[in-house]
């Protein structure tokens, strides 16, 4: 509640150097994602830090939120605070929230309450399953899953992976390292688009929330440097 495996909040995937930012002066190639590439040249390819919000009362409990507005638990803004001291060694070039509540907080407690507003960061839309636990729709639908079923009223895959790959090509035509607060669906779905994959193997990508993750490239290929740490 922050690849192709689930790593536990306390172990990372990759080891990254304590300072993180530019690496290099690599360049996207064509070819890793025809969809994301579409209309881009080629610039210099800095890191993605990505930040789930803070805890809510519905993402300890597992119901699903997308559009209700909650504020974070005390446990989530004493979390979210301490993300300032983690996030204060990188100069960020471009910093974007979700403009759900509680990434707003998140980017505020932070350190960062002047956070770009990007409506394409908002949580995957659950439509008649917002408020709902998977347990309780598996109930009438067996085997659901956001990645893999319909949500009644909800957006499709195809248009999250659409506002997504909008977000994608602002990071990768930042002007250096770029910080991300956002929701648990949509940041996976996120990544999953960074590596060129569907928007649908975002379901690989387990995330916690407060929790922090970085995207980069290692030569020419889009990697995950850093994940639910």
């Amino acid at each position: 509640m922050p690849v192709a495996f689930a790593v536990s909040k306390r172990s990372t995937s990759v080891g990254l150097p304590k300072r993180a930012g530019r690496l290099g002066t690599r360049r996207y190639r064509s070819g890793a994602s025809a969809a994301i590439v579409t209309g881009m040249g080629e610039g210099d390819i800095y890191e993605v830090w990505l930040v789930r919000h803070g805890e809510t009362e519905w993402s300890r409990s597992g119901k699903h939120t997308s559009t209700t507005e909650l504020p974070l638990l005390p446990e989530g803004e004493e979390v979210a605070r301490g993300l300032r001291d983690r996030l204060s060694d990188t100069d960020f070039a471009m910093v974007l929230t979700s403009p759900r509540e509680r990434a707003r907080t998140t980017a505020k407690l932070a350190g960062h309450e002047d956070a770009e507003v990007d409506a394409d960061l908002a949580e995957w839309a659950y439509g008649e399953y917002e408020g709902i636990t998977t347990p309780e729709i598996r109930e009438t639908v067996p085997g659901w899953t956001v990645w893999s079923h319909p949500s009644p009223g909800g957006e499709t895959a195809e248009q999250v992976e659409e506002r997504l790959d909008r977000v994608v090509t602002r990071l990768r035509g930042a002007n250096g390292p770029a910080l991300v607060f956002g929701h648990g669906h949509a940041l996976r779905a996120l990544t999953a688009r960074w590596l060129g994959l569907p928007v649908t193997d975002g379901r690989l990508f387990r995330l916690d929330t407060a929790t922090v993750s970085v995207l980069g490239h290692e030569r020419d290929s889009p990697v995950i440097l850093r994940w639910n740490s």
